[in-house]
């Protein structure tokens, strides 16, 4: 396995690796699935040795203060191989001079949420709460106010 950074993405490869984890919320639109990719600050692959592309890490940064990590992909037939570990270590090295390396995940009470939240725990994450931190977001269905005037 190796991990490299990219910039250009195969639609088909991405709806591929997406799909396989069920995130219909990227896979209903590939175009913007490849636009957000191709936006982000940084996007890491680990692929097999012939290059089959096996997960996907990418971040939304500055740089300087505040890293999000947005995705951390595995297809499922490659899990509990190390592969998400490597990818999320390779970005905390790479980001460890930003004072927030932060990310969100299910919460705990689901299935994907458990196995989510020990895997962070293992690699140091604590969450919001102990960092005696708050987290907000907006609904995720809302109305598009992008082509409305104020």
């Amino acid at each position: 396995m190796f991990i490299t950074e990219e910039d250009v993405f195969d639609p088909d490869e991405m709806l591929s690796l997406y799909a396989s984890v069920g995130w219909e919320g990227y896979t209903a639109d590939v175009d913007k699935l490849c636009r957000g990719l191709r936006n982000s600050h940084l996007v890491i692959t680990a692929r097999d040795g012939s290059g089959t592309l096996l997960a996907l890490a990418r971040t939304i940064s500055d740089d300087e203060h505040i890293c999000y990590v947005q995705d951390v992909v595995v297809n499922p037939a490659h899990h509990r191989r190390g592969i998400g570990r490597a990818l999320i270590e390779h970005l905390m090295r790479r980001y460890s001079h930003c004072r927030f390396f932060l990310l969100s995940t299910d919460h705990e009470s689901s299935p994907e949420g458990r196995r989510n939240h020990a895997f962070y725990r293992s690699l140091g994450f604590l969450s919001y709460e102990e960092k005696q931190m708050a987290g907000f977001g907006l609904p995720r269905h809302r109305p598009n106010l992008r082509d409305t005037t104020p």
